[in-house]
């Protein structure tokens, strides 16, 4: 289960009991706000992406959308998400709960600066009902395989 290798990646930070399980589905933007009781945009929703060199995610907030002409000049190649199965299988998360954490090592992660400007920001947790919350620089810390911020996005 997803939510679990989360709470065990979590652990080297003193951070399991941070993670927050829902009754309800957080899986899209709309939910999660719902769920944590926030606005969408501070949903930090994490999307899955194929590049020449493999699978990246890029973490947003959840009033984005990926900027296609500013994509291709960050990674030098076109915007191909994953399918569901694919990120699944390549990521290491279900669709609706895929994070930055205990993913697998090959995908690198970056994080676009349309979250800065938020003091916190709500990452899911690897299941479909679970999300963390953290700051920008917690979010940068916590990330594995963090490579550095973009700017990828435009706001909705």
């Amino acid at each position: 289960m997803s939510i679990a290798n989360v709470r065990e990646y979590f652990k080297q930070y003193n951070k399991e009991n941070d993670v927050i399980e829902f009754e309800t589905s957080s899986a899209t933007v709309e939910l999660a706000a719902k769920a944590v009781g926030t606005e969408e945009a501070r949903i930090a929703k994490t999307l899955s992406f194929m590049t020449s060199e493999g699978p990246i995610l890029i973490v947003t907030a959840g009033d984005t959308k990926i900027d296609n002409k500013s994509y291709k000049a960050q990674f030098s190649c076109k915007a191909k998400m994953l399918t569901m199965e694919e990120v699944e299988n390549l990521v290491g998360h279900k669709v609706g709960g895929v994070c930055p954490f205990a993913i697998k090592d090959d995908v690198d992660v970056y994080l676009d600066n349309s979250m800065r400007r938020f003091e916190s920001v709500f990452p899911a947790a690897g299941s479909s009902n679970s999300a963390i919350e953290l700051t920008c620089e917690e979010l940068e810390k916590f990330s594995q395989n963090f490579k550095s911020w973009v700017d990828v996005c435009v706001v909705r």
